[in-house]
This record gives C-alpha cells, structure tokens and sequence, in this order.
C-alpha cells in the first residue's frame, strides 16, 4: 500500500512532462526522455511523502513500589510465648520469630496476634 503513493505520483509528473513537450523542433525521443525524468523524479518525491512520520518513542518513568515494613512489634518473652510462638509458626509459613512478623498477601509484614 504504501508502493502506490510513489507511482501514483510518477505517473502523474511523467503524463505532465509528455504533454508539455518542447518547442515545434522537439522529436518523440525529447518526449520520452522527458516521460523517463518526470516518472524518475516522481518516484523520489512520492517514495518520500510516503514515509511514516514518528519520532522515537518518549521515555517513560516508572516510579518503583514502595516497600513498607512495620516496625518492630516489640515482642517480650514472657508468660504466653510459647503458646503464641507455637500458634503464629503453625498459622503462617512466612512468620519469623525472631521479629514475630509475617509476610502476609499484600507483600507487606504484619505483626502475628493470637
């Protein structure tokens, strides 16, 4: 599709140039020189009007995820732990005791409460 703008406009300039022929002493071959030149010319402004008109494409920023951690919840081992260590352990495979968050769907750490 995009062949025909170039031909159609090396058509159109070799039909102008074989009717605007040269004075009274031209001769057929003038006529068909010009024909040639017009087609040629032709080819070049339409193969260039053809060309797809874009530039390079914009850079884009995207802006990272932020990553939210809780804070330290501040466990005390104390009267409980153990009933509560044993319950977040078996609750969540993501829970670490040695903070007592786990990592929960959202991709952010909560705090495990019994």
């Amino acid at each position: 599709m995009s062949f025909l703008k170039p031909v159609a406009a090396a058509a159109a300039l070799s039909l102008a140039a074989a009717a605007f022929s040269a004075p009274a002493k031209a001769n057929a071959n003038d006529a068909i020189i010009a024909g040639a030149a017009g087609f040629a010319i032709g080819t070049l402004f339409g193969h260039a009007a053809a060309q797809p008109r874009y530039g390079a494409p914009r850079a884009i920023y995207v802006a990272p995820h932020p990553v939210h951690v809780a804070p330290h919840s501040g466990i005390v081992h104390g009267v409980g732990y153990a009933d509560w260590l044993v319950y977040c352990s078996a609750k969540y495979r993501s829970f670490n005791p040695e903070t007592g968050l786990y990592l929960g769907f959202d991709g952010e750490y909560h705090p495990c409460r019994m």
